[in-house]
């Protein structure tokens, strides 16, 4: 690929893996980030590499959502507004809510699982990278007996994919973290996850990208994909400028249907947004938690992170903003509160807000654009974007070098769209 030109549009997660593993192959690769890198989404996630967990798409969800925008304590927020797209969306979200298309998903994602954590583990080792990445794993806990039962369930489908889970006491998770309340009845230990800092993950990534010979420019948005009949040619920024490619990967998360649309392909993808709250304990060299604990009813995960703990969740279809609601976020200490010791004295480090893309059927579309050479797309990774970035970006780098890629990943193209 040494004569290949590539334009990679996005600098998050996604978007600097692409370029990296771009970069390896000797490709000519132009990133380009309309803000900086790694600060939108990639920013302030969770911090959780948690392969293999079932993905929203679950039968009974509907009914159970409905439910939820009943509760103010409810982890998904959708605000009363017209907005017809939503409404279509949330609709082709339902019908993919079945026992089929759950092991549907479960057989395209939990592989690409595996293959992701292995290529973590060996870019942190391999580049050094500063970003504290810590291979832990994470624990589900849960305050009720149907919380636990699901839990179990979903542990009982991991297995089947090479997972071991492992269900575990409220006493045998509190021998471990003393920081869980004695209302958590049980939980599920999940080893193969890690966890690590997002944006100083993206950085220490997009500056090993640099030393490979990757250009970013950062502060310049993309107006348009440019193509000569069926082929792509470059891309058009904001400002006029013209990047001649012969390849073009938009890693744009919630904002790749503006540079689709023109080629006739309408991706649905949804901008579901996230909260985190960074919480610091009055000493400061101690931990709430020492390994990584999602609070199972309130979806809520909480991640130590060098001197400080994360509390992130939430679903807020609200549209392509970043507006906060303090009440969402003080949902998050709330739940903590539920489940953890330590959390009421604790002091809020920071607060922050992002859009992860979502699609209908809980799986990311990642590949080539059907009839246009020399497009391709990875976006609509939801949850799993960091989770799924390393693996996202060996899969792009297969399709722009070789038209093809090794690991299993037909269930991600964009063919099931027509």
């Amino acid at each position: 690929m040494a004569d290949r030109r590539v334009v990679v549009v996005g600098g998050g997660v996604i978007g600097v893996c692409c370029a990296y593993f771009l970069a390896k192959q000797s490709a000519e690769v132009i990133l380009v980030e309309r803000g900086e890198i790694g600060g939108a989404a990639s920013f302030g996630n969770a911090g959780s590499i948690a392969p293999g967990h079932p993905p929203l798409n679950k039968p009974g969800r509907i009914r159970r959502s409905l439910l939820d925008l009943l509760n103010p304590k409810s982890p998904l927020y959708i605000p009363v507004r017209w907005d017809p797209g939503l409404f279509r969306w949330l609709w082709t979200f339902r019908t993919f809510c079945t026992d089929h298309h759950l092991a549907a998903s479960m057989e395209a994602l939990a592989p690409l699982g595996h293959a992701s954590l292995d290529l973590f583990d060996g870019l942190v080792a391999s580049e050094n990278l500063a970003c504290n990445y810590e291979r832990s794993g994470y624990y589900e806990i849960c305050r009720t007996k149907e919380g636990l039962v699901e839990a179990a369930h979903d542990a009982s489908m991991m297995r089947q994919y090479g997972y071991h889970p492992r269900e575990m006491s409220g006493d045998e998770l509190r021998e471990i973290e003393p920081a869980i309340l004695e209302s958590v009845v049980g939980g599920v230990f999940f080893p193969e996850a890690a966890t690590c800092d997002p944006h100083r993950f993206v950085l220490e990534l997009a500056d090993r990208s640099v030393r490979r010979g990757v250009r970013i420019e950062t502060g310049r948005g993309v107006s348009e994909v440019l193509s000569t009949g069926s082929a792509v040619k470059g891309v058009r920024l904001e400002d006029g400028k013209i990047l001649d490619a012969s390849a073009v990967v938009l890693a744009t998360g919630s904002y790749s249907a503006n540079l689709t649309k023109k080629f006739g392909l309408r991706l649905p993808v949804r901008a579901g947004k996230g909260y985190h709250r960074d919480l610091e304990l009055e000493d400061a060299s101690a931990r709430l938690l020492d390994v990584a604990c999602i609070l199972a009813e309130t979806s809520v995960f909480c991640t130590p992170i060098a001197g400080f703990t994360r509390l992130a969740g939430t679903l807020e279809f609200s549209g392509v903003n970043h507006e906060m609601r303090p009440r969402r976020l003080e949902q998050l200490t709330l739940a903590a509160e539920d489940y953890l010791h330590g959390v009421q004295g604790a002091v809020i480090r920071s607060e922050w807000c992002g859009l992860r893309p979502c699609t209908p059927d809980g799986i990311p579309y990642v590949g080539p654009v059907p009839g246009q050479s020399g497009l391709f797309v990875a976006t609509g990774h939801a949850m799993l974007g960091l989770t799924l970035g390393p693996v996202t970006g060996k899969l792009i780098e297969g399709y722009v070098s070789e038209g093809r890629t090794s690991l299993p990943a037909g269930a991600l193209g964009l063919e099931r769209l027509e």
